[in-house]
């Protein structure tokens, strides 16, 4: 079941992209596949440093994750610092700490550079601990932030509810460097930034094969062939065929569900400094509002499948408990993504064949290290240099289970619905 049209991204989106059918053969540089954040980037990227780019998409700019999630330009991965380091090693660790630390500013960079209507909000994020036991997950964190640099701060449950408008939580990890964006919009302006700049966009053109063949890469689609000296993949949790090149991970889906806009009384109690938030639940859940004042909750949980009655009714009573001044809000429609879920929580590029790169894994946190990893895969394809890679390369990566663990991970979401929704 689809239901990418009740978007309410997809209602609000106001940026466009003009892009141009491949009608026969074609020749270029780089080509690119997946219109995401990290294609969009990449495409960009290349495209302003004199390269010829043509960027294929199989649906429509932002179909995938890039145009469904929560909208929150974090910095960093879910995991704190120190978890970074023990899988990654203290020196790849630290580059990849560093680089994400910068990722929001890389992000509303682009988006003042560029112009791109998607209404940023640079106010910070709130990490709100919903339990005593979340609220020393996120001591801990804080501890391994600072010790970074970074400019968090422990905010106490008095602190936290003053800035959210909810006495839910028991306390706030505040990032001053981060913010919220219409997540459709900016990746749409990207790629309309892309093509400003000399790339050719190519949508509804699904890439059926691909093969090495005399120095360069031959990219078979319905429209024609695309030849070109190096791809970058960046499909993430959105692969459709080419599957000698598809990406092992857990899918994980989130829904969301929002208002309509709120009064201006309401809308003064609710995140009066515009903030993003999500918890520290292992069933997670996040709020934030957007430009017109709509209050957007999501959670865990697939609207595709059975339960998707037991997730909306969670998602009313989760509106009501955390804010009481909204209880008998009515929720308006409802959409899901889909989550490309390494098992260490830590973005993979493997390197797919000759001057190929393939990037997916960023575990929910797509905007930011989406970003970053598009533009950094381009400057080591043209510059021949493996090292300016935000993680090492590899030849291939494997995940076990990942269907099981798909149906473990929306059984616990759907039975921990069920039974908020009851209580």
């Amino acid at each position: 079941m689809s239901d990418h049209d009740k978007s309410l991204w997809l209602k609000t989106c106001r940026e466009h992209v003009v892009d141009h059918p491949l009608n026969g053969d074609l020749t270029v540089d780089l080509a690119v596949i997946g219109g995401g954040y990290s294609g969009c980037t990449a495409a960009l990227t290349a495209a302003q440093a004199g390269a010829s780019v043509c960027l294929l998409e199989a649906q429509d700019i932002g179909h995938g994750g890039s145009g469904r999630n929560v909208g929150l330009a974090n910095a960093g991965l879910w995991l704190p610092p120190e978890d970074i380091r023990a899988h990654l090693g203290k020196q790849a660790g630290d580059r990849l700490i560093d680089l994400l630390a910068a990722a929001p500013a890389d992000v509303f960079d682009l988006i003042e550079r560029y112009g791109i209507d998607c209404d940023p909000v640079r106010n910070g994020t709130l990490h709100c601990a919903h339990s005593a036991s979340g609220l020393k997950d996120l001591q801990r964190r804080h501890a391994q932030l600072s010790a970074t640099g970074a400019p968090v701060k422990l905010l106490p449950a008095d602190q936290a509810t003053q800035r959210t408008g909810s006495a839910a939580f028991h306390g706030a990890l505040f990032d001053p460097r981060a913010g919220t964006i219409q997540p459709l919009s900016y990746v749409r302006g990207l790629a309309r930034a892309a093509a400003e700049a000399g790339a050719r966009i190519v949508t509804q053109c699904p890439v059926q094969s691909m093969q090495y063949d005399n120095g360069q890469w031959v990219l078979k689609t319905p429209h024609g062939l695309v030849r070109a000296k190096s791809v970058i993949q960046g499909t993430n949790a959105y692969h459709q065929g080419l599957q000698a090149t598809a990406t092992d991970y857990v899918p994980v889906y989130y829904f969301q569900f929002f208002t309509a806009p709120l009064s201006d009384n309401l809308r003064a109690s609710i995140l009066p400094g515009g903030e993003g938030c999500w918890d520290t639940g292992l069933v997670m859940t996040s709020f934030r509002m957007d430009a017109e004042g709509r209050l957007i909750i999501g959670g865990m949980g697939d609207l595709g499948q059975a339960g998707r009655t037991v997730h909306a009714a969670w998602c009313r009573r989760k509106l009501a408990e955390l804010f009481p001044q909204l209880s008998g809000q009515s929720l308006t429609e409802g959409w899901h993504g889909r989550i490309a879920m390494t098992s260490d929580h830590i973005p993979k590029i493997t390197q797919i064949g000759p001057n190929a790169l393939s990037a997916h894994g960023y575990s929910g946190r797509g905007i930011g290290p989406g970003t970053v990893f598009g533009r950094l895969m381009v400057e080591s394809l043209l510059q021949d240099d493996p090292d300016l890679l935000p993680v090492p390369a590899v030849p291939e990566y494997r995940e076990s289970w990942t269907g099981l663990r798909r149906a473990y991970f929306e059984t616990g979401a759907t039975l921990m619905h069920l039974i908020k929704a009851r209580l």
